[in-house]
């Protein structure tokens, strides 16, 4: 009788991660949570104009019992679930989709076209995984709604706009978000990615994502036919020429073993083979993680640009716009030495993985500026069998911002979910002062 009692009991005691992220209050909201992500998958909404995506998002908030409110900084929504004192812990999804066609052949693909800012008839997909990020906290919401005595202090989820545009962060900032709204001692965040199997989570302390620059250098020259081309000064050949000097600024200015990548992603001139033009353009990103770093990269780019041009003789100075800029993400070491510890209670020391930093950037930064010590950890999405072929081949899979990402969502939603549930849990079990004395008193800086 004693083993069979044993028996029942471990059985009923989630002793690895699968077992969590498989558990009673997970499945149970699992499949709405399914429906809401494929109905968000199959009807994305482009940056700025996530007004259904919105909508959807703050009805399900609002039935749980959250105090809802909508459009700050746009289309950005705000959602407090007070449950006595405690901590005010901040959980942050994106709202927007990518300008992309979908072609993962998934029987919920996007179909969407819609105009973009400029008028162009543009295909919309959740290319990013947004939508899962979004039905994996409507989840976690639900969960913690449902449970008030596991936890106490005040959540608040962020549905933020325009992250793929790295502007809707500030522009719920700038329209109050911590004025309005209790500022939060910790905020949290998560991103699915294929670089893990669907099942674990990643994990990092410090740098997570990068600083990003995004410049627009317009080079003049003076055109002419292109028979001629002693009478004119070609921008043409100086932006061959500028393009090909920057690739040394990191390996030949950068102190080896720093992060920076400089990136050309466009040139724009001329408009037909026998005109030399006027002008040139450049459309270039900065990738770097530290402040001085990031400073040298961008006074190289400048000297270099105008050097190339004085050689050349131009009569005017290029133009350089600084048009978007954020700043990387840091994980506040002492959360995320915290926070990896609840993980792997939650989900298995098997399933929680360090991962390095990544050149991509992020709007959440922004938070981050404003005082908010934050952990920003990844979600893996890769199907298993998938990613060991890849492994095994050398090849890689789909990355976000691909017409073909599609996360292995089961088990990768159940991941999240648990993963959300535990991570909140943790930071809202003892007072306010606790959780800030500890993150304070960390004894590592940034």
């Amino acid at each position: 009788m004693k083993i069979v009692q044993l028996l029942l009991l471990m059985l009923s005691v989630p002793l690895y991660g699968e077992a969590l992220a498989k558990s009673k209050e997970v499945e149970t909201v699992y499949p709405e949570a399914l429906a809401l992500y494929q109905d968000l998958h199959q009807s994305p909404e482009l940056s700025s104009h996530e007004n259904q995506t919105a909508a959807k998002l703050a009805s399900r908030l609002r039935n749980l019992g959250y105090e809802v409110t909508e459009q700050v900084g746009g289309t950005g929504i705000v959602a407090l679930l007070k449950n006595g004192a405690g901590p005010t812990v901040m959980l942050r999804t994106e709202l927007d989709a990518l300008p992309v066609e979908e072609k993962t052949g998934l029987p919920y693909a996007s179909k969407v076209r819609t105009k973009d800012n400029s008028g162009r008839d543009v295909p919309v997909m959740h290319a990013c995984g947004h939508d899962l990020h979004m039905a994996t906290l409507v989840a976690t919401a639900t969960i913690l709604a449902h449970s008030k005595e596991t936890w106490h202090g005040t959540i608040m989820l962020i549905g933020q706009p325009a992250e793929e545009t790295i502007s809707g962060a500030r522009q719920m900032i700038d329209d109050g978000l911590f004025k309005r709204f209790p500022k939060p001692d910790v905020g949290v965040a998560l991103h699915v990615f294929n670089e893990t199997p669907a099942g674990k989570v990643g994990v990092g302390s410090g740098f997570r994502y990068a600083n990003a620059d995004s410049l627009r250098i317009t080079i003049y020259g003076k055109g002419g036919h292109g028979s001629a081309p002693n009478t004119t000064i070609d921008p043409v050949v100086i932006a061959a020429r500028t393009i090909m000097a920057l690739q040394t600024i990191a390996s030949r200015e950068v102190k080896p073993g720093e992060a920076a990548v400089i990136t050309v992603g466009y040139v724009q001139a001329g408009t037909k083979n026998n005109i030399i033009p006027d002008q040139a353009e450049l459309g270039i990103t900065v990738r770097t993680y530290k402040p001085e770093i990031r400073k040298q990269v961008l006074a190289a780019i400048a000297r270099i640009v105008k050097a190339e041009a004085d050689a050349a003789g131009v009569k005017r100075e290029p133009m350089i716009e600084h048009n978007e800029s954020t700043d990387a993400v840091y994980d506040d070491p002492a959360l995320a030495r915290r926070l990896t510890g609840a993980l792997e209670s939650a989900l298995g020391k098997e399933n929680v993985v360090e991962v390095d930093p990544i050149m991509g950037s992020e709007d959440y930064s922004y938070f981050i500026q404003q005082g908010v010590p934050s952990f920003y950890f990844g979600l893996g999405g890769a199907d298993p069998a998938k990613y060991a072929q890849a492994k095994a081949s050398g090849e890689n899979l789909p990355s976000n911002h691909s017409s073909l990402f599609a996360p292995d969502v089961d088990p990768a939603m159940h991941t999240g979910i648990a993963a959300e549930v535990a991570v909140l849990r943790n930071l809202l079990s003892g007072s306010a002062n606790e959780l800030r004395q500890a993150i304070a008193h960390s004894g590592e800086a940034k």
